[in-house]
């Protein structure tokens, strides 16, 4: 694709005392009202360097370039020139080559050669797989095929919570009051309200915690009854997982959780103890860290056992031996942020260089309109349900409104789930929100099922049209004929989404996806609105019929990279 940015940089630089070509190109902007141009260049910064007012600078350099096959216009108004670029050229240019590369548009190759690990979802063994994971699983699934799109060798871990002093409360839970036919037929809800259980008993019984805590230390020594049950609870919880993710379309390459770690954190603790940062307090093992203003991070407890910021070291270890990772990315809650801040100094004092190429993503919590929701006493929204209810109240939307569609199951499936997975990526990852039924389902708006039906708009234009005028416009189309405002908006859209997709990986902010496909079907149904389409003129039908083949390509592209379904027919 051509970088506009850079051929208007190299057409400005002769003509702009005291800045180098380079030093221009940042300045150049695009904007927010079209009827100032495509671009625009602000002459602020060059009137102390050619000692000129700004609007007289604007003045020469638009006069100046004026003659520039590439712009349409050029204007100065006070202090900014403004281009105005070719349309018939701009979209030949755009509209040709998202046809040629179909599926790849916006694809690249800045990450070649280096390795990216992105961990997301990461829930805990025997307990509810909830609303509440469904941030991490699809930002971090996102994330993920973002950073797949731009070229870089992209691992997708799953740390599953398969450890730890709760599970200690478990398996105490499940000797003292659970039975093995329950878990076999419910395992999680079974598993919940055992652990449910535990607490109610434990708050009159205060020893509870004391046999819970010896049951996990005998855990983590291997005894083999402790490890049999943590291992049916792993594999009775994973199959519950699975279903979920099958779901949801979401693989991981590895499910290595924190239990993995277990055998390497001896060597890390001893490590620490040999560089001289481990100090005892109270029985317990901290690394002091006062000189960041952070609280110490506690290594070991008093009895011995290991946290989890024992087990995020030593996997943070194991990956980059394993891996080499030029990225190794957390997508994890912002209630985790002091944990990461403290593990992350830690790996920094243990002399590890790439410590900063560690990066935590935190985003903000989801609740339900019913209420906030707890593990400990039981109330929890299942995810499971959440999705079968959303494709559910999909396929009486598609029966009440007669949709056109030949398979109303598939269709309220990929709808119905790709409304939840849009409506958590549509808000900034960061953001606490309530999740709100009305909004997800809306068919209306900026919605999920907005833009997959936008591009089953786009199919059926296609459709309609032929394979024959489809093949001619591939061939070639006269892109005078797609000049008008609504066609010249919507090209620029299509034309910015490489750019969209560079900024959402460097940022790990899929809603800039997601924002930038609503605007994309926005002015795709404003371009259907104001234009008729399936003209008898050919030349101009085959110069529209390749603008809908490029908005539908896109608009396809933007909605896998956020892990969503682009349905032919809605």
């Amino acid at each position: 694709m051509i970088n506009y940015r850079e051929k208007i940089a190299d057409i400005l630089a002769p003509h702009i005392e005291g800045l180098e070509r380079d030093e221009i190109l940042p300045m150049i902007e695009v904007p927010a009202d079209s009827s100032k141009g495509d671009y625009a260049f602000p002459c602020f910064k060059l009137a102390k360097i050619m000692r000129k007012a700004p609007p007289m600078i604007a003045k020469g350099i638009a006069e100046a370039i004026e003659g520039e096959k590439m712009f349409q216009k050029v204007e100065s108004v006070n202090a900014y020139v403004n281009m105005f670029m070719s349309k018939a050229e701009f979209a030949d240019n755009v509209v040709k080559e998202v046809i040629e590369k179909d599926e790849d548009f916006g694809r690249s190759d800045i990450g070649a050669g280096r390795t990216v690990i992105v961990e997301y979802s990461s829930p805990n063994i025997a307990k509810p797989f909830h609303i509440g994971h469904i941030r991490s699983t699809v930002i971090g699934n996102s994330i993920y095929k973002i950073y797949d799109f731009l070229g870089y060798d992209t691992i997708r871990i799953n740390h599953l919570g398969d450890y730890g002093t709760q599970f200690g409360k478990m398996i105490c839970a499940y000797r003292k009051w659970g039975n093995k036919e329950d878990v076999i037929r419910e395992p999680i809800k079974s598993l919940l309200s055992y652990y449910t259980k535990f607490h109610e008993e434990a708050e009159k019984d205060p020893s509870l915690e004391d046999e819970a805590r010896a049951i996990f230390v005998r855990l983590e020594n291997g005894e083999p009854e402790e490890v049999e049950l943590w291992q049916w609870f792993r594999d009775e919880s994973l199959r519950e997982f699975n279903r979920v993710y099958d779901m949801l379309g979401i693989t991981f390459d590895s499910y290595n959780g924190e239990s993995f770690y277990s055998d390497k954190m001896p060597a890390v603790v001893q490590e620490l103890k040999d560089k001289g940062l481990l100090v005892e307090d109270n029985g317990a093992q901290i690394v002091k860290l006062d000189q960041f203003d952070l609280p110490p991070a506690l290594i070991t407890k008093s009895d011995g056992s290991t946290l989890y910021i024992t087990r995020d070291i030593a996997a943070a270890i194991y990956r980059k031996n394993t891996y080499d990772f030029y990225k190794n990315i957390y997508v994890v809650a912002s209630q985790q942020n002091l944990h990461f801040q403290q593990w992350k100094k830690v790996i920094g004092l243990m002399g590890y260089d790439w410590a900063d190429d560690c990066v935590h993503v935190p985003f903000g919590l989801v609740s339900m309109e019913e209420g906030t929701m707890s593990t400990r006493q039981g109330r929890v929204i299942f995810l499971e349900d959440v999705l079968n209810r959303a494709v559910e109240q999909t396929r009486k939307i598609i029966m009440e409104k007669n949709v056109n569609t030949e398979n109303v199951d598939e269709t309220a499936r990929e709808v119905g789930i790709g409304a939840v997975i849009f409506n958590e990526l549509s808000n900034y990852r960061i953001k606490d929100y309530v999740f709100s039924w009305d909004k997800v389902l809306n068919f209306e708006g900026e919605t999920g099922p907005y833009v997959q039906y936008t591009h089953a708009r786009a199919c059926s234009i296609l459709r309609n049209a032929g394979e024959a005028v489809m093949a001619s416009a591939k061939e070639g189309f006269d892109a005078s004929r797609i000049t008008s405002d609504s066609a010249h908006a919507l090209i620029k859209l299509i034309y910015e989404m490489p750019e969209v997709i560079a900024e959402a990986g460097e940022k790990y902010e899929p809603s800039i996806v997601t924002r930038h496909i609503v605007d994309i079907a926005q002015a795709f149904n404003k371009f259907y609105h104001d234009e008729h389409i399936l003209v008898d003129d050919e030349t101009e039908k085959t110069a529209k019929v390749a603008l809908v083949m490029a908005a539908r390509n896109v608009i396809r592209n933007g909605l896998d990279l956020l892990g969503m379904k682009a349905p032919e027919k809605m």
